[in-house]
């Protein structure tokens, strides 16, 4: 159940639109229980769930961003605390929905990107991690703090925070709930990029604009290879790489694009 009160559109835990362009369709999802910095909730979970696999069907790329300033500030104190007296079984459709959610971005064919402003922390921190691009304010204010209240990460950090900064820094950060900035962010390859505060939509149009330009069955093929490989064998990805490259180039999208290279069109 949601604590958000009110049931306008306005007032759902997600919201979603659909942004029509010349160059393609971009889909806008907002965590918005502001009054709460987009804390958590099981609402709030399904619904970016459901938001994602719509944004996914409709849209070449997909912007995930917080309402009022802030991205996620973790899992709400209040529902995990009311979820708790029913026992540990009743917290589980909280981390599992969201821990669903975040998985379900390494499988979706579009890239999803993170529009980091303020407070990303705990579960926000974990949700940053499962996107594809990560941009951020470099005044942004990130860190896995579970540790400081006696909590362990819940929504995947343990286990992608390694995978990405390695496990001295990963197991460094978690222990120690250190907070980072924007730029740390980047340092530490969490985020692909940071701007000012003055500079950070335009990093972010930027970027969709860039994605836009692609052609979306090889952004799909890229992301697929790069997430499919980093669950197996280097050989097995290196095999999945060539035969999904065969595939491509023999696709019209490619032959074009061999064209404009080489100044030819494909016969």
């Amino acid at each position: 159940m949601s604590t958000d009160p009110g049931t306008g559109p306005d007032t759902a835990p997600v919201l979603s639109r659909i942004e029509e362009r010349a160059d393609g369709r971009v889909a806008h999802l907002t965590l918005n229980r502001p009054q709460a910095r987009n804390a958590i909730t099981v609402a709030l979970a399904g619904a970016l769930h459901a938001a994602l696999v719509a944004a996914a069907a409709e849209a070449d790329v997909v912007v995930v961003r917080g309402a009022g300033g802030h991205f996620c500030a973790g899992g709400d104190f209040h529902e995990v605390s009311r979820l708790r007296e029913d026992g540990p079984e009743a917290l589980r459709p909280l981390f599992e929905t969201f821990v669903g959610a975040c998985q379900l971005i390494a499988d979706l064919p579009v890239p999803v990107v993170a529009a980091v402003e303020g407070y990303a922390m705990a579960g926000g921190f974990e949700l940053v991690q499962s996107v594809d691009i990560a941009l951020v304010r470099e005044d942004a204010v990130l860190a896995d703090n579970h540790a400081n209240f006696g909590m362990i990460p819940g929504g995947g950090g343990s286990q992608r925070l390694p995978r990405i900064v390695g496990t001295p820094r990963a197991l460094g950060h978690i222990l120690l709930g250190d907070r980072l900035s924007g730029r740390d962010a980047v340092d530490w390859g969490i985020a692909y990029a940071c701007a000012p505060a003055d500079g950070f939509e335009a990093l972010v149009e930027n970027t969709v604009v860039n994605l836009l330009g692609k052609d979306p069955g090889a952004l799909a093929r890229i992301k697929q290879l790069v997430r499919g490989g980093l669950d197996g064998p280097l050989g097995d990805g290196l095999s999945a790489e060539t035969a999904a490259t065969l595939a491509h180039l023999d696709g019209e999208r490619a032959g074009a694009g061999i064209g404009r290279f080489t100044g030819r069109t494909r016969t």
